[in-house]
């Protein structure tokens, strides 16, 4: 069988990697134990994960190197795949540094790139799961994806059959660079006959030439309007810290309801309220600032890896009423994709897939770096009924969303059964900032919801 090839979008991430700026993305999880008080032990979760493993075959699998640099890595199967690698113990009680510890460290690229770490009791009582996986292998959608195939609907764990599973021989070096080369003459000969296809297919031609004329709006808008300088960019070390804060969310709901408007636009309004909170506080001039926001154009077919698009937008935190904060917001956000800029941004990668490799690592870099954007901001959506893993319900899930190299924070939100979740992931030179941030986006919701009321 041919080895899956990372796509181009995924190599990118890849090779956005350094030493101080690890591209894994993850969640950190409490669970509360069970109705009788009751807690599954390490050996338990460890073996009630192996056992769901082969519903994610990818999950056993390593990348492997093309000779030569002729071809973007491919996945392959793990032959000596042990799972004390990749689920961990943990006798941390305190919850939070476990988190960072986790978070600060790379993945091992020799290895299947994900790890799972059990805190059996935390200082709270509650059982603490940090996962992480490379954004390579997933994105954060997906990641959260992993994170339900681990859990149940119900408090007794669903009964999975096991079929077994043999890992598959390793391609040659021969083997690679066949694929590899063929992959690139499929793709030419599939290039030079688009031009007989758009005259057999009119209609075609025609939505090319729309997708061409969106992406060139979407590289002018993008490059005519660099992001501000920003104290939350610079040179970067290691250690990661998050910070998190949890609310109902039918408090979102509220909002989104009165203004008629998104839970996306109320993460947005309320991450500006919380930057321009923490400048006030800090007797600076509240800046606007540029955030690249994620958003999903995945085909339904797709399951692995990642098909996002970027857009850029401009947070007013210089506005100082919540209200025409979100009113500002909403209206770029709705102009955005009302103008197809989603679509024109998928464009763009669609055709820096088509580069060589060289130049494809350039424009990735140039995407993820300060000079676009100073901040990531990102809403995934997580499962919207009670989930458990073992019997323990889970009761906060707090996301990480990647720092690519010179971004000292980024901010994400998923729901867990009710609850909006913040993850504030920052520099650990940043820790106390992103613990006010987070504290910050809990009082700009209450002050929307307050003019919501009124």
């Amino acid at each position: 069988m041919t080895p899956s090839r990372l796509s181009a979008l995924d190599a990118a991430f890849l090779s956005l990697e350094r030493n101080h700026a690890p591209m894994h993305v993850g969640w950190a999880a409490l669970f509360s134990p069970r109705a009788d008080a009751s807690r599954p032990s390490f050996e338990e979760v460890r073996a009630h994960i192996e056992s769901r493993l082969h519903l994610a075959p990818r999950y056993r699998q390593r990348l492997a190197g093309v000779p030569f640099g002729l071809g973007d890595p491919v996945w392959v199967d793990e032959t000596e795949f042990d799972i004390s690698h990749h689920v961990r113990r943990s006798e941390h009680g305190n919850f939070g540094r476990l988190v960072d510890d986790v978070l600060s460290t790379p993945l091992e690229h020799g290895r299947p790139l994900w790890e799972l770490w059990i805190a059996e009791e935390t200082d709270d009582g509650s059982i603490g799961v940090v996962g992480k996986a490379h954004h390579c292998l997933v994105d954060g959608l997906a990641a959260v994806e992993l994170m339900a195939l681990l859990l149940d609907a119900s408090p007794e764990p669903e009964p999975v059959a096991d079929p077994g599973w043999k890992p598959r021989t390793r391609p040659s070096a021969v083997q690679l660079v066949g694929e590899a080369v063929k992959d690139d003459v499929g793709q030419a000969l599939s290039l030079a006959a688009l031009p007989l296809r758009w005259a057999r297919e009119p209609r075609e031609l025609r939505g090319v030439a729309d997708q061409a004329w969106r992406a060139a709006r979407h590289l002018a808008r993008t490059v005519t309007s660099p992001a501000p300088p920003s104290r939350l960019n610079g040179a970067m070390p290691a250690t990661r810290h998050l910070a998190w804060h949890s609310r109902p969310m039918e408090d979102l709901k509220t909002i989104k309801r009165r203004f008629d408007t998104t839970v996306n636009d109320i993460l947005l309004t309320a991450s500006a309220g919380a930057l321009r909170g923490l400048a006030v506080e800090r007797d600076e001039p509240p800046r606007d600032v540029k955030a690249m926001v994620p958003v999903s154009v995945e085909a339904p077919d797709e399951k692995w890896g990642n098909r996002i698009a970027f857009l850029f937008v401009e947070l007013p935190c210089g506005e100082e009423d919540p209200v025409w904060r979100l009113r500002d917001v909403h209206v770029k956000m709705r102009d955005r994709k009302r103008d197809g800029e989603p679509e024109g941004a998928d464009a763009v990668l669609n055709a820096v897939a088509y580069a060589p490799p060289a130049m494809r690592r350039l424009a990735s870099r140039i995407i993820a770096s300060p000079l676009l954007s100073n901040l990531t901001i990102s809403n995934i959506p997580g499962p919207q009924m009670p989930v458990y893993l073992m019997g323990c319900e889970v009761k906060h899930a707090y996301p990480v969303v990647p720092l690519t190299d010179g971004h000292g924070m980024s901010i994400g939100m998923t729901t867990i059964h009710g609850r909006a979740c913040f993850g504030v992931y920052a520099q650990a030179e940043f820790a106390s900032d992103a613990d006010r941030i987070a504290r910050g986006i809990g009082d700009e919701i209450e002050a929307l919801l307050e003019r919501a009321a009124a």
